[in-house]
């Protein structure tokens, strides 16, 4: 019986910062998670009621290794360095790449899925994600939509936003790819169809940096034109969580018919 469980236990692991944190968690077994990141609890973690009583580590070679990790996941957390001080003692390091759209988030599962070996797991999120897209497919029909966070900025093309309001059959209104500052005088002279917002819920901590959003006249043209407010916590990562923002979206269309 002690050889067929070592048989099955996969790599010790683990993550060095927040979006790291929702992976592990997600896909390798809760008996192999050796540690998180400290900002795996935060209100704006996706899974912060499943990292519950798992320990807590600071993203510092000292730390981690001594969690004797055999993989440790990153998507910002630690520097360049540190990956080749842990490759250097044998640890695979694997990297979350910053997705653009859907195809994107599925090849982070299976990479993550892969090193944890979890492939089976990893292709049940990724079911799991596209039958929310499915679901969502077309619900607005194409009207003209404008995401917009605290800041004033907004999401174009290929932007993972950009990709779950495409999911939600939003056109984006945002007329330059990436992230860019919203237009007031476009916004005020052809105001979107609908607007989405985007880490409202953290408004608080932006307040020094409100400036277009909390302009008088950019609220008036808007008003009544807000659709949904997407959580921070299915925003921050380009993971599988972002169809449930495609998700929202779609129940918004439904419930304004």
């Amino acid at each position: 019986m002690a050889l067929a469980s070592a048989a099955w236990a996969g790599p010790a692991v683990v993550s060095l910062d927040q979006c790291a944190d929702q992976y592990v968690l997600a896909l390798a077994p809760r008996a192999d998670i050796r540690g998180l990141s400290f900002r795996a609890r935060a209100p704006d973690s996706y899974l912060r009621a499943a990292a519950e009583g798992l320990p807590l580590r600071r993203s510092d070679l000292e730390s981690v290794l001594a969690a004797r990790p055999q993989v440790v996941v990153r998507e910002w957390g630690g520097d360049e360095a540190m990956v080749r001080r842990l490759e250097a003692r044998g640890v695979r390091v694997v990297g979350i790449d910053d997705a653009a759209d859907f195809a994107g988030v599925r090849a982070n599962i299976r990479r993550i899925a892969g090193a944890l070996g979890q492939a089976s797991r990893g292709e049940a999120l990724i079911a799991d994600m596209d039958a929310e897209l499915a679901a969502a497919r077309g619900a607005w029909g194409g009207r003209r939509a404008l995401y917009l966070v605290p800041g004033g900025l907004t999401a174009g093309r290929d932007t993972l936003v950009g990709a779950m309001m495409s999911a939600a059959g939003m056109t984006d209104a945002a007329a330059a790819p990436g992230f860019a500052p919203a237009s007031l005088e476009s916004l005020v002279m052809r105001p979107p169809d609908a607007v989405v917002l985007g880490f409202f819920d953290r408004a608080s901590t932006w307040s020094q940096h409100w400036s277009l959003a909390d302009h008088p006249a950019l609220k008036a043209a808007l008003k009544g034109r807000v659709v949904a407010s997407l959580p921070g916590a299915i925003l921050g990562c380009p993971a599988w969580f972002a169809a449930d923002g495609a998700r929202d979206l779609a129940a918004a269309a439904r419930a304004r018919r």
